[in-house]
């Protein structure tokens, strides 16, 4: 009963925007992230990099969308509060694949390989 009251429950006050500025700047610190991978592999000249860094851009591009059906439901007076679960089960696997991208990406562009 609780659990369904939080979802549909809405408070009058800016957490819904904040909320949502909060999924945008994931999504662009992901391309920021990204752009950086691209670079380095362009530069040292290895494709693993850059394919590291193409896989970020991708993911960017997911969370950017997911970002923006985020901010459609919560400026909707009667769209729901709490994400689904599809939804943090996404982000977080991008969250943790950007992870492993970054450290792949550090492991790769070291001078032994």
């Amino acid at each position: 009963m609780a659990i369904e009251a939080a979802r549909t429950h809405r408070d009058p006050g800016l957490q819904a925007e904040r909320t949502a500025l909060a999924w945008r700047r994931t999504g662009l610190t992901l391309a920021a992230n990204a752009l950086l991978i691209l670079r380095a592999g362009a530069v040292h000249d290895q494709v693993a990099v850059m394919a590291l860094g193409v896989v970020l851009v991708l993911a960017a591009g997911v969370t950017a969308v997911i970002a923006a059906q985020r901010h459609r439901q919560l400026i909707c007076p009667s769209g729901p509060v709490a994400p689904g679960a599809a939804t943090m089960l996404t982000l977080a696997g991008l969250g943790g694949l950007a992870a492993l991208c970054a450290v792949a990406s550090l492991v790769l562009a070291s001078p032994g390989h």
